[in-house]
């Protein structure tokens, strides 16, 4: 096989007898950007862009969220009455579910999105959402309708699955295509940013009506309001992604507005979106974007999602209050995100992560023996060291993610890695945690599941490529200004000899 480098593959001596010549081979190989090749972003795109993707997380997790935190009553609602623990496994069965058909989500939408553009996959994926989401607060008590009860449940929870398959591939594909390289992780943090909304506005409702309605009201219909709401807030979504335009680099590929020349080295010119083609070629990628995804939604959905079941089952906490200190701890990480972003941007992407995988490997015994103790401010102590851990990967991965894949099989790969590893390790943690500790009689057992997962992470960090600052694989630079585009093709200019 041939070297890449023509002085490999030549002898010396002759790289001496021929400079002009090897030089030409070089340039042939690695050509020189003409200014046409770099695409100059424009700011209001970007920052509306950013809105309508995040506002699908927002809404995934608001979904996510309201589920995890009314477990207790759906348990009480769709099943059978019966041993409590029984309810709530079941429940949180009925949660995990739906990642059992993320991956089929991420199989189907993933490569649609490479084919026919990541904007109307992003409509189709909210249109789904919002209904599914909405349809669940319809649907009658198992004391009304009996075993059709927790069957309608179970079906449209595999109908938000399915949708959410093609959700946060495609809204942090979209958002890293459209960001300038340099700020790739700030445009990108608000992602997650939306993530923690959805959260917040999930556990602000739910303890808004915890706190006004008694049990008996919440379990014959108070339960029901949050997920009503997702039907106006996924027509707000709709109305926003539809207005957008394609993203740069998909406009490239299709030869739209964004146009290339054959300068642009390694700059991809074909959307085909081939499921096969990314587990023949890219599985080593997709092993590592596993690895890092599973780590990464294991500690998220520990503390975002399990916290407030975990405090009042185990530790015999107040709802209400488990619910007002996870609600201030996520305020707090939201006003911090962004800059957490501008970090990954400045320092790079493998800093920032691996001092979240590293915080969770060495904080959450102590952070989980602080909670333990019961009162407010050991809770909240324990809850913000976890959460400032959970902040650096929550801030940077996004706009990691993304840059692990080329773009013509970017949105149907990361579909594929994220919602893999997002069924097998993210919405199973809450029952995972529950059947340990069940089986284990200790309540530190998410300390230690968190921990393990946490030393895949560190593993995974090690072993990826750092891509702050630089152009996404397969497509031209992005930078902010013309200015910027100017000094990126002057630098290519060796200066003049006399």
């Amino acid at each position: 096989m041939a070297a890449s480098d023509p002085h490999q593959a030549a002898d010396p001596e002759a790289v001496k007898r021929h400079p002009a010549l090897f030089r030409a081979i070089r340039q042939r190989k690695n050509p020189k950007l003409r200014r046409t090749d770099i695409t100059v972003t424009d700011d209001r795109a970007v920052k509306r862009a950013v809105k309508a993707a995040s506002l699908g997380n927002a809404m995934e997790w608001f979904d996510f969220g309201i589920y995890s935190y009314l477990a207790v009553t759906l348990g009480h609602v769709f099943f059978p009455s019966g041993n409590d623990t029984t309810q709530l496994l079941s429940s949180f069965a009925t949660f995990a579910v739906a990642f059992l058909v993320r991956p089929l989500g991420g199989m189907f939408f993933g490569p649609m999105g490479d084919k026919i553009g990541r904007k109307k996959v992003l409509a189709l994926t909210m249109i789904m959402m919002a209904v599914g989401t909405f349809a669940i607060g319809v649907i009658p008590s198992h004391d009304s309708i009996g075993l059709w009860a927790p069957v309608l449940l179970i079906f449209f929870r595999l109908v938000q699955g399915f949708s959410t398959g093609g959700e946060y591939g495609g809204a942090s594909t979209f958002i890293a295509e459209y960001a300038p390289d340099k700020r790739r992780g700030y445009f990108g943090s608000f992602l997650e940013f939306g993530t923690l909304a959805g959260y917040v506005g999930a556990a602000g409702l739910v303890t808004a009506l915890t706190a006004v309605l008694d049990s008996g009201q919440m379990e014959a219909w108070g339960w029901r309001v949050p997920f009503l709401v997702a039907g106006p807030l996924g027509l707000v979504g709709l109305y926003l992604r539809l207005r957008l335009d394609e993203t740069p680099a998909f406009q490239k590929l299709e030869g739209g507005t964004a146009h290339a020349t054959e300068a642009a080295d390694g700059v991809e010119t074909t959307a085909k979106g081939d499921l096969g083609k990314i587990f023949r070629q890219y599985w080593p990628t997709l092993i590592l974007c596993i690895c890092l995804v599973g780590a990464y939604n294991i500690t998220d959905y520990m503390l975002l999602s399990y916290m407030p079941t975990y405090l009042s089952d185990e530790l015999d906490y107040s709802e209400t209050h488990g619910l007002l200190v996870l609600l201030a701890v996520m305020v707090f990480l939201m006003l911090i995100i962004s800059q957490v972003g501008k970090l990954s941007d400045r320092f790079g992407r493998k800093p920032l992560l691996m001092t979240g995988m590293l915080g969770f490997f060495f904080l959450s015994l102590p952070a989980f023996l602080l909670i333990r103790q019961g009162s407010i401010p050991a809770v909240t102590t324990g809850m913000l060291m976890l959460g400032l851990s959970l902040v650096c990967m929550l801030g940077t991965m996004s706009a990691a993610l993304p840059a692990l894949f080329p773009t013509h099989v970017r949105y149907g790969s990361l579909s594929v890695g994220y919602n893999l590893s997002a069924s097998l390790f993210g919405g199973t943690t809450p029952l995972v945690i529950t059947a340990l500790i069940s089986w284990s009689g200790t309540n530190l057992m998410p300390a230690y599941y968190a921990m393990a997962a946490a030393l895949v992470g560190v593993i995974a960090v090690a072993c990826m490529k750092e891509t702050a600052q630089k152009p996404l694989a397969g497509s031209p630079p992005s930078v902010e200004t013309e200015e910027e585009a100017a000094e990126l093709c002057a630098s290519q200019t060796p200066d003049p000899k006399f």
